[in-house]
């Protein structure tokens, strides 16, 4: 009995140490996260006074002060949007690190396999740790520029990622601190080297919890997807890190963590090359449903603004509304409609719907018995009457259909031809007018002609016949003209079979005339492709918004035509914005060929 008590005492004094133990180290974290927070406040009140200076600047009333103004506001207030940032587990690693051969750090900081200087470490009882880094999800440096946190995407961080206990590296023990707000909460390490007994200041260092994994493994779980900056392993940094010259493949069972990579990597390319992907990151989820899922990650890790997350059936500026089309069509039809058939019937049909065809005879309906959801355009007009010099001229339907497929017969969009058509419907009228042929004077038949287009292409009857002959074509409206299956088969012939035909028609009867209702995902795809085959007319350009602190100064009157900052140019592509620098697919097999064009 008394050996049993003096055991029981032994293991309560043990578990009382760890957990003394424990708790010096949290303090140790503790105190080091303070200094943080201390130094990102200090740096908050910087980027504030910053502002407020280039406020005043701007208030000069110069084009230089402006500038500089501008690009002021710029900067800080990019650096104060980080900084205001509330993220949990801002601090979550730190790596102790043996110095490596003549004291380097290995290339640009980053990990490096280098064995320490001295062989006779392993067997020495007292060597020191070099160096000591904590990893956050930014960098923060003190006010002598010395690093208190790196950013996880930096070179110098990869050790923490990268070393396992079968190749090291450099590291000796790594930490993950677990912190919410300013406050840490608890800390796991993990023993890289345990063939050696390293020492720092002369004290054992001490080896808390289970490890990274583990720690991992026992966080709370939510109804949104959170980073895992604090728990990526080797392989998965790999994948993050890869080089972007080229296209990258990560494949892996469900719930290996893929789509989780693919925004952590997203955060570590613009944090590598900000000027290279300033055009932004798209990144493409196959549903609305994990787009809300997966958006709350790329904020926490820093990154914000730069990286767009977008359902597949929301790409297209056609697809109504942020989440776009989410409706599926029956297989058979999704078949036809993902297609690479289907770029020669939209070929077709872009250059096709500018002709309306008349309704079908007396008593008849469109072909197997559909009814359009809506009453059908007017016909295309067969005939053009003008009066010019006094004379009326005309047009017949074989001189119209002529001009058109001379305008048709390159390759350019649709909607960007019209002022071709324009130009020879009005040279057909000249050549048929009275005044071609009664002067022989250069000059003065120039000056007819002029007077002529002019007055012709101003008056009613020619810009109503222009605007039904050759109207402005939208992608939404070709697309309902396809629900007409006795016009789709005329486009799909030889390229879908009668059965494909009728199933693609019936799916789109569910449109009006001008295209409005209800999208498949599918159908995105297919106006994304009308969009580049009819092309958009040129219009004036929008005016830059007035900036209100350019009006309270009076620099608006002094500077009206001032270029566009960076940050008006960041703000306008984002809500313009077609282009992006890098594309991340998520569950990309699954993409069908015509999706894979759109994106």
């Amino acid at each position: 009995m008394p050996s049993a008590v003096k055991k029981g005492a032994s293991v309560a004094a043990q578990d009382a140490a760890v957990e003394s133990l424990r708790d010096r180290e949290i303090g140790v974290e503790q105190e080091h996260l303070d200094r943080v927070y201390h130094r990102l406040e200090e740096k908050i009140h910087e980027a504030e006074f910053l502002m407020n200076d280039a406020v005043k600047r701007g208030q000069v009333g110069t084009p230089g002060a402006l500038a500089e103004r501008d690009a002021q506001v710029f900067r800080a207030g990019i650096h104060l949007n980080r900084l205001n940032s509330e993220f949990e587990d801002f601090l979550f690693g730190r790596i102790d690190l043996l110095l490596g051969k003549d004291g380097e750090r290995g290339p640009d900081g980053a990990y490096t396999s280098v064995e320490p200087a001295d062989d006779s470490v392993r067997d020495d009882a007292t060597a020191d740790i070099a160096e000591t880094l904590h990893i956050g999800r930014i960098g923060v440096l003190d006010s002598d520029y010395a690093p208190l946190v790196i950013d996880w995407r930096a070179p110098a961080a990869a050790p923490f990622y990268r070393s396992t206990p079968k190749d090291p590296g450099r590291v000796v023990r790594r930490r993950v601190i677990r912190s919410k707000g300013r406050k840490v909460l608890g800390v796991e390490d993990d023993l890289m080297r345990p063939e050696l007994t390293a020492f720092l200041g002369g004290e054992k260092l001490p080896v808390i919890g289970d490890g990274a994994l583990m720690a991992a493994l026992g966080q709370a779980r939510s109804h949104t997807m959170r980073d895992i900056v604090s728990s990526i392993q080797a392989e998965q940094d790999l994948v993050i890190r890869a080089p972007a010259a080229s296209v990258t493949e990560v494949t892996g069972g469900p719930g290996t963590g893929k789509t989780a990579v693919a925004l952590h990597r997203a955060a570590y390319l613009l944090y590598q090359d900000r000027r290279r992907y300033a055009g932004g990151i798209l990144i493409v989820s196959p549903t609305p449903l994990l787009v809300a899922y997966t958006e709350g990650v790329l904020p926490s890790l820093g990154e914000e603004g730069q990286v767009a997350i977008r359902a597949i059936g929301s790409l297209s500026d056609d697809a109504a509304g942020l989440e776009g089309a989410t409706a599926y069509d029956e297989p058979a039809v999704a078949r036809v409609k993902g297609s690479s058939r289907m770029l020669h019937v939209l070929r077709k049909a872009a250059r096709g719907a500018l002709e309306v065809p008349r309704p079908v005879d007396e008593g008849g309906q469109l072909a197997f018995g559909e009814e359009p959801a809506q009453a059908a355009a007017p016909a295309t007009p067969t005939r053009l009457r003008v009066v010019a010099f006094g004379a009326r001229i005309e047009l017949e339907a074989e001189e119209l259909r002529r001009i058109r497929h001379n305008v048709l017969g390159g390759t350019a969009p649709v909607n960007l031809l019209r002022p071709r058509a324009r130009k020879l419907l009005l040279d057909a009228l000249w050549n048929k007018s009275s005044g071609r042929g009664r002067y022989t004077d250069p000059e003065l038949i120039a000056e007819l002609r002029s007077s002529f287009d002019e007055d012709v292409s101003t008056e009613t009857p020619f810009l109503e016949f222009l605007d039904a002959w050759w109207p402005e074509l939208t992608p939404r409206r070709v697309l309902a003209a396809m629900a007409d299956e006795r016009r789709l088969a005329r486009w799909s012939r030889r390229i879908l079979n009668q059965g494909e035909t009728r199933r693609l028609a019936r799916s789109l009867k569910r449109l009006d005339a001008d295209g409005n209702g209800p999208l498949s995902v599918h159908d995105v795809a297919i106006l994304d492709e009308l969009q580049a085959l009819l092309g958009t007319p040129n219009r004036p350009k929008r005016k830059r918004e007035a900036d209100p602190l350019d009006q309270l100064t009076g620099l608006d009157e002094l500077m009206p035509q001032r270029e566009e900052t960076q940050w008006e140019r960041a703000e306008r592509l984002a809500a313009e914005r077609t282009e992006y620098a890098h594309v991340i697919v998520d569950e990309a097999q699954d993409l069908t060929p015509m999706q894979w064009r759109m994106v």
